[in-house]
């Protein structure tokens, strides 16, 4: 069978399957989510066991660290999917909200209300915790999911979707609206973002080079979910130990995630004494220093080891322990470095200056701004979604974090008493 008729019949078994959920009541998604929850959770060791066999493959293959990072499944991950997902479950219903209503001259009754998209294509790389995350609340929110996960994380992703279907059959909800695409050909990739009027939706999730590629070649509509070059930016009116912190566990909490930040951008009045402290103390965790001119001055003065930045340094996405360091005049010139190198992600200011603080959020062109608080905050469940499908950096239908609301679209329902239109 073609690529593309592969992808076309699991679009239809997951299309045919989603309208047990279509019509289905907001406790019989809740009971199917719980369902998944528990499976999960008394599976853990057969999970890890699947785990281990990926993690080994790849680390003998090579695989990056950040990689390696974003592919491991522990007890205490697998448990923190676990509850994340019985956190989606106790969200509100996000079908069949009214979102404007009226009634026209004419005697007509309009409403608004929000609906599924129908089957959901996911690409992405290693992430098992993906095939979790967005099954649940693409069910919650009343869609199919299409699976497409990397060949790095294959055994991870087989047996979390044979676990979850399980779970399903034993619920009002059919397994079979999720569906999990064979990984071994990188075709199916192009077969499903070709897949137009068979699937609804394509979302992508990984590096930057994967999401430009779905981007670039998708004929089925998507939502770009970005890269993360994020900065933290410390003003002179910053409280300076409040910053360091800030600085550290927005870089070295998880640096392998997009929402770690990859610049520190510190106003020219307080370089001098704030750096060495904040240089030392990442160099300390093992945060890799790329420093301009100034920074890198007084990273030596101080015997603190940094590099040179190189014109590329400002734009990388590095999802390890490295960080670029640069001194700026004032808030505009942060800004327009922002503007230059970042990826509309996630921007943070550290200050207690009301007007510099409102100029930077009304300047930052970004999903999320972070006022005197780590960017790692950029993140479904930390917003109260109970877990995410993706991070999006464009501007039209969602922006930033995307939970169940985000993947929900509308239909204008009109009822009337035999009006026609003159």
């Amino acid at each position: 069978m073609s690529n593309d008729l592969l992808i076309k019949e699991l679009a239809n078994k997951a299309r045919i399957a989603s309208s047990t959920l279509r019509g289905s009541s907001i406790e019989s998604r809740r009971a199917a989510i719980h369902s998944i929850a528990k499976a999960i959770e008394n599976n853990v060791s057969e999970i890890l066991a699947a785990n281990n066999e990926d993690m080994n493959r790849e680390r003998s293959a090579g695989l990056s660290e950040s990689l390696l990072d974003r592919l491991e499944l522990t007890e205490k991950r697998i448990l923190g999917i676990v509850e994340s997902n019985r956190k989606v479950a106790s969200l509100p219903d996000p079908l069949g909200r009214i979102l404007k209503s009226g009634i026209l001259p004419n005697g007509l009754k309009q409403n608004l209300v929000t609906v599924p998209f129908g089957v959901v294509g996911m690409i992405y790389e290693a992430r098992p915790n993906v095939t979790v995350d967005a099954s649940v609340i693409l069910l919650m929110s009343g869609n199919a999911a299409l699976l497409r996960g990397s060949s790095t994380a294959r055994r991870s992703n087989e047996i979390l979707v044979q676990i979850m279907k399980s779970a399903l059959a034993a619920t009002e909800i059919s397994p079979e609206v999720i569906q999990l695409i064979p990984s071994d050909d990188r075709d199916t990739v192009r077969a499903l973002l070709h897949a137009r009027g068979n699937v609804d939706l394509v979302i992508p999730r990984g590096s930057a080079s994967l999401i430009r590629t779905v981007v670039d070649e998708a004929l089925v509509p998507t939502i770009e979910t970005g890269a993360g070059v994020c900065h933290v930016y410390v003003d002179k009116y910053a409280d300076l130990e409040m910053a360091i912190p800030i600085i550290v566990n927005s870089k070295t909490h998880r640096p392998s995630v997009c929402n770690a930040a990859e610049t520190l951008l510190v106003h020219s009045a307080i370089s001098d004494n704030f750096l060495p402290k904040a240089l030392s103390e990442l160099s300390s965790r093992g945060v890799k220093l790329n420093c301009d001119l100034q920074s890198l001055e007084i990273a030596r003065k101080n015997g603190i080891t940094a590099n040179p930045a190189t014109s590329e340094s400002w734009g990388t996405e590095y999802g390890t322990l490295e960080m670029n360091i640069a001194v700026v005049s004032d808030v505009d010139e942060a800004i327009e470095h922002i503007r230059t190198f970042g990826t509309q992600h996630t921007e943070a200011i550290v200050s207690e200056n009301e007007p510099t603080i409102e100029r930077f959020i009304a300047l930052s062109d970004c999903a999320a701004v972070m006022v005197n608080t780590s960017t790692r905050f950029t993140d479904g469940e930390e917003m109260g979604f109970g877990a995410e499908i993706g991070i999006s950096n464009q501007k039209l239908h969602a922006r930033g974090p995307m939970g169940l609301e985000a993947m929900t679209t509308t239909t204008w329902i009109v009822r009337g008493e035999g009006q026609i239109r003159e």
